[in-house]
């Protein structure tokens, strides 16, 4: 499952499309927006991607992750839209038959949803707002 979500992200929902009785390990990793970045105030935060994009990127990114870690199944949901600060804003889980696999397959497929995924982030200060890209796209702190 690899989905763009504009409401709420369903967590059990990513983590039920990974299980299978082989798993003895279901982890899922959760970023939720924050209230602060280098010392200054989040009040929320905004993120656009383009669904047709982002999709054969998240598989690609499960398959790499499935090269380098074998035997795991991935999931992943990213949301798009206005964020308050608390709510979840992306979502991998991974499953794998033991935790040691399960945690080093999320944590790579994080690592490169953050370089790969094209999504754009505005956080929104108290004193302006900042447009992020995500790191493989060049631009960043775009404002």
């Amino acid at each position: 499952m690899f989905v763009i979500v504009r409401e709420a992200i369903n967590v059990r929902e990513i983590e039920k499309a990974v299980q299978w009785p082989g798993a003895g390990a279901v982890l899922s990793f959760v970023g939720v927006a924050r209230d602060n970045f280098e010392g200054r105030a989040v009040l929320g935060l905004e993120y656009e991607a383009y669904d047709e994009m982002c999709l054969p990127v998240m598989e690609q990114i499960r398959d790499e992750v499935v090269g380098k870690v074998p035997g795991v199944r991935v999931a992943m949901a990213h949301r798009v839209g206005r964020l308050e600060i608390g709510e979840a804003s992306v979502v991998i889980s991974v499953a794998a038959p033991h935790r040691a696999a399960a945690y080093e397959a999320n944590r790579l497929a994080i690592d490169l949803l953050k370089a790969k995924l094209p999504v754009w982030k505005k956080e929104v200060y108290a004193d302006g707002a900042s447009w992020k890209a995500n790191e493989e796209s060049g631009e960043r702190g775009v404002s």
